[in-house]
């Protein structure tokens, strides 16, 4: 079982967050990974979050709380984006992200956002699935968006959830 917090805020509990967030970055997005000072900086902005994943089943045996996904998304009045979310690859296809975007859902809705929005690479095939399931629907499509050094550019796909 996984539990899903916003981000703490005990200064030390932070750093250890934050830094793991910017390790686990670092795996799933290799090729464009925000690092931990990145993250800092973005943190102290009053319009954008994290919510964590921790895995439950390991509190009891560790000193620590196991980080295992995390959710960055940002709320400008009655709009939100998820600015980056990713799930460490030992816990993948566990319904991590599932549940985090669930969480998510529930705390928009609470503060009434009407809208939300992701960005996706148009091959990430199994991260579009999550979203289809989740009620995303692509609303616009970035031709070649992505584009590292000797490969093909791809497309980005913009998607919406809305509440109302």
């Amino acid at each position: 079982m996984f539990a899903i917090e916003v981000l703490p805020t005990n200064a030390v509990e932070l750093e250890y967050v934050i830094q793991t967030v910017a390790n686990i970055e670092a795996t799933v997005q290799p090729d464009d990974a925000w690092n931990q000072k990145t993250l800092a900086e973005l943190l102290e902005q009053d319009s954008i979050r994290l919510l964590i994943a921790y895995d439950q089943a390991k509190e009891d045996s560790t000193s620590y709380r196991e980080i295992v996904g995390y959710c960055l998304y940002q709320t400008t009045f009655e709009q939100a984006e998820v600015l980056r979310i990713g799930t460490d690859p030992k816990y993948q296809r566990q319904g991590i992200a599932s549940q985090v975007l669930n969480k998510l859902h529930e705390l928009l809705q609470i503060n009434q956002v009407e809208s939300l929005l992701l960005e996706v690479r148009a091959d990430n095939t199994a991260a579009i699935a999550l979203y289809e399931q989740q009620a995303f629907s692509i609303i616009h499509r970035r031709k070649g968006y992505y584009k590292v050094p000797h490969k093909p550019a791809v497309d980005a796909l913009i998607m919406q959830h809305t509440y109302i």
